[in-house]
């Protein structure tokens, strides 16, 4: 049985797609704007939200602003850090789960060593050469 596709705009789509580019270039940097103005509506329609609530005096402490803050950053923080750290998610063009030539060779240079380190894991060290007596 198969999954109905989400009708998701295009507009959000791009917001939510790391960019591959490295660096901040303009198209970035008005993708972050976005994101931190919408974090913003939100923040400032969830405030007045609790204000019409009567929990006014309790957003208006530090420590209620400080559990508001983490309470829309923690479950937002994916969407705000789509850009900002290195596209290492997205790798290389081929499917996940796949690896390039490069990679398997790495991969069994890697075993090898592996396989030597632990072929002499429980020998003891040679005995000292020369030295005093």
């Amino acid at each position: 049985m198969t999954r109905p596709a989400l009708n998701v705009p295009g507009w959000w789509r791009s917001l939510m797609t790391p960019d591959p580019e490295p660096g901040f270039s303009r198209r970035k940097l008005t993708r972050m704007l976005v994101r931190l103005l919408a974090f913003m509506v939100v923040a400032m329609l969830a405030s007045g939200l609790l204000h019409l609530l009567g929990l006014g005096p309790y957003l208006n402490t530090w420590w209620g602003t400080m559990l508001f803050v983490l309470a829309l950053y923690v479950p937002l923080f994916r969407f705000m850090t789509v850009d900002t750290f290195t596209p290492s998610r997205m790798g290389s063009p081929v499917a996940r789960g796949q690896q390039t030539q490069s990679q398997q060779a790495q991969s069994q240079a890697r075993a090898e060593r592996r396989r030597e380190r632990n072929r002499y894991a429980g020998v003891r060290k040679s005995p000292p050469r020369g030295g005093r007596r």
